[in-house]
């Protein structure tokens, strides 16, 4: 919000500005509090504004002998998201969800909301929420969701960093794909061919090589015609990379990391786990999840630790028709997800219907050391990854086998030439692992403005 004119700011004398997360520091002291008006009501010689500025919201009471006629007035005929300055003296109320409540002596309007506002208390469908998705961010459920997301941010990095991980950066444009071309987004790189980015593995491992342990954190992209609710075109995705990194180092990264993550969000967020449960849609309370606090204070080691064979098997069991040799669908994961309070490592998938680069189990070549972490709950795969050919012969092999051209991976394969080491890490998806922590049932509330395959707007 812009800074108020020098007549504005000097109605209100050099009162300090409150943020509303902070307000029990001003207790008893005179305040200006500088946001938007969330809802208000009123009864005789009171007016009851809510007023939020981006941190909570916080009750301002105004009474009508305490402010002059025409103020008083204003404040009855205010609409909803009128960016205002509110002030007055910060006292303690226990029923506010502060803790807090303003008595207010002065109002100033900074910009009159021009109409209705269009999102109302009452049911909106999908469609028209994720169109109004710009004024969406507003409410109590999203500022939660979005919050929860920048912790889980910060709490990935702040483990790689603190476990000796270098982040590095890697491109967006490619000149080549990471598993192949069915689903890249292609673009005009001056007149040559590029594509948006899969991943950054290929390039953390370039660099795991010059570093030791590196991760990568940023935007990739999949031109998947899916809509389910696990998949965004556009999305986030952390892939850490470390030389001397084998199979069974993969999965014991992956679980400090997750229980790392969920530590800092029971820690930092309690509040906004609180916000997400109270507000649930139909669909969420259909799927009977657990409260958040429950479901991450379950996040703890050992995770479950199970080969490919065995969920094949156990899956049979239950009543599905899949094969050795089939991937886990998203009902697979569903179901197996189902049966245990942790996460579950899937590991030693059939090489076939792994990536070209994924390592084969020298004990069972029909194998690869790759490993899924499937979140519980229903929420399915999460992470993937495990270690990479080392082999210079093999790689190469295997480039040809699934038909790419060596021209474009000779870059890559220089990384064998030139002291080869076993490597290994993952990709933990970002948007994923907010809704599995936040009980979301689509991906689509994970972030700011999602892309989705029939959404680019806003």
């Amino acid at each position: 919000m812009a800074t108020p004119s020098p007549t504005l700011a000097s109605s209100i004398g050099d009162m300090p500005v409150a943020r509303i997360c902070e307000i029990g520091q001003f207790d008893g002291q005179r305040v200006q509090v500088r946001g938007w008006l969330a809802n208000r009501r009123s009864k005789g010689k009171l007016h009851f504004l809510q007023v939020r500025d981006g941190s909570g919201i916080i009750q301002a009471v105004m009474f009508k002998g305490d402010v002059d006629e025409a103020t008083f007035v204003q404040a009855d005929h205010l609409l909803q998201e009128t960016s205002l300055i509110v002030a007055g003296t910060v006292r303690k109320d226990e029923r506010a969800a502060s803790g807090y409540e303003i008595a207010c002596d002065a109002l100033l309007v900074v910009s009159a909301a021009r109409a209705e506002y269009p999102i109302s208390p009452k049911q909106h469908g999908v469609a028209f929420l994720m169109d109004h998705r710009h004024l969406w961010l507003r409410s109590r459920r999203q500022h939660a969701i979005l919050r929860v997301r920048a912790r889980i941010v910060k709490a990935i990095r702040d483990f790689f960093d603190s476990n000796g991980y270098v982040l590095v950066d890697t491109p967006i444009f490619t000149p080549n794909a990471c598993e192949g071309t069915s689903t890249l987004f292609e673009t005009d790189y001056h007149d040559e061919k590029a594509y948006l980015s899969q991943s950054g593995q290929l390039y953390s491992e370039a660099t795991a090589m010059a570093l030791g342990k590196v991760y990568t954190f940023g935007p990739t992209f999949r031109a998947e015609k899916s809509k389910t609710r696990r998949h965004l075109t556009e999305f986030w995705m952390c892939e850490p990379e470390a030389a001397f990194l084998q199979l069974e180092g993969v999965v014991d990264l992956a679980e400090d990391m997750t229980c790392a993550i969920a530590a800092a969000v029971l820690q930092d967020c309690g509040a906004e786990l609180d916000t997400i449960d109270t507000i649930r849609s139909e669909a969420e309370e259909d799927r009977q999840l657990k409260p958040r606090r429950e479901a991450l204070a379950q996040v703890r080691k050992p995770f479950v630790r199970m080969d490919y064979a065995t969920a094949i098997a156990k899956l049979q069991e239950l009543g599905s028709d899949i094969q050795f040799g089939d991937d886990l669908g998203a009902d697979d994961e569903t179901t197996l997800t189902r049966l245990f309070e942790t996460p579950i490592f899937v590991q030693r998938y059939p090489a076939e219907i792994k990536a070209f680069y994924m390592k084969r189990d020298p004990n069972d070549p029909v194998r690869s050391l790759s490993v899924d972490m499937l979140a519980p709950e229903g929420y399915g795969e999460v992470i993937g990854g495990g270690q990479r050919e080392d082999d210079y012969d093999t790689l190469l092999a295997m480039i040809d086998k699934h038909g790419l051209p060596r021209s474009a991976f000779e870059w890559y394969l220089d990384l064998r030439r030139f002291g080869s080491v076993p490597h290994g890490g993952f990709g933990i998806g970002l948007e994923r692992t907010v809704a599995w922590m936040c009980g979301l049932p689509h991906v689509r509330e994970t972030i700011a403005f999602p892309r989705l395959m029939d959404r680019l707007r806003p």
